[in-house]
């Protein structure tokens, strides 16, 4: 591991442990030469993935857009940063854990709904609102009428 200090390879792992989520290493280390500490991660190496979107076209699977859309229905409700991160986790375990390469964009908004219906209905009906394309107010009412 090169020293983001001095670019020097001449460094060693200090101290290690698994990060809070369990999915990863966190190592702490000392460059012998600048005599500075630095953080690293370590995580296993996902397979690419692709989402074909609704027009068939593919498209690199991208937590960040993933967590974005989650973000946005969550806004302004009360909903913490790590149950957003474990919301975005979940979907994202689900997707990976299917022996594919590539998954459909109406596969990953479906999974997203259930996780948000759990955690909070206004975030669920927000995000359905937009995934689904409500066209009039008559659709977004069928869909609150749904969670009662």
């Amino acid at each position: 591991m090169r020293c983001p200090f001095c670019s020097s390879l001449n460094n060693k792992v200090i101290d290690s442990r698994p990060s809070r989520d369990e999915r990863s290493i966190r190592r702490r280390r000392h460059c012998d030469d600048c005599d500075r500490r630095f953080t690293t991660r370590e995580a296993v190496e996902r397979l690419s993935l692709q989402v074909k979107k609704r027009d068939g076209s593919l498209e690199d699977y991208d937590r960040n857009k993933l967590l974005a859309g989650v973000r946005l229905a969550c806004t302004k409700r009360p909903v913490s940063v790590q149950q957003l991160d474990s919301v975005t986790d979940q979907v994202e375990a689900y997707i990976h854990s299917r022996a594919t390469k590539e998954v459909t964009s109406r596969e990953i908004g479906e999974r997203v709904m259930a996780e948000l219906r759990a955690l909070d209905e206004v975030a669920y009906v927000r995000y359905a609102s937009v995934y689904r394309r409500f066209e009039d107010a008559g659709e977004f009412t069928e869909e609150v009428r749904k969670l009662s």
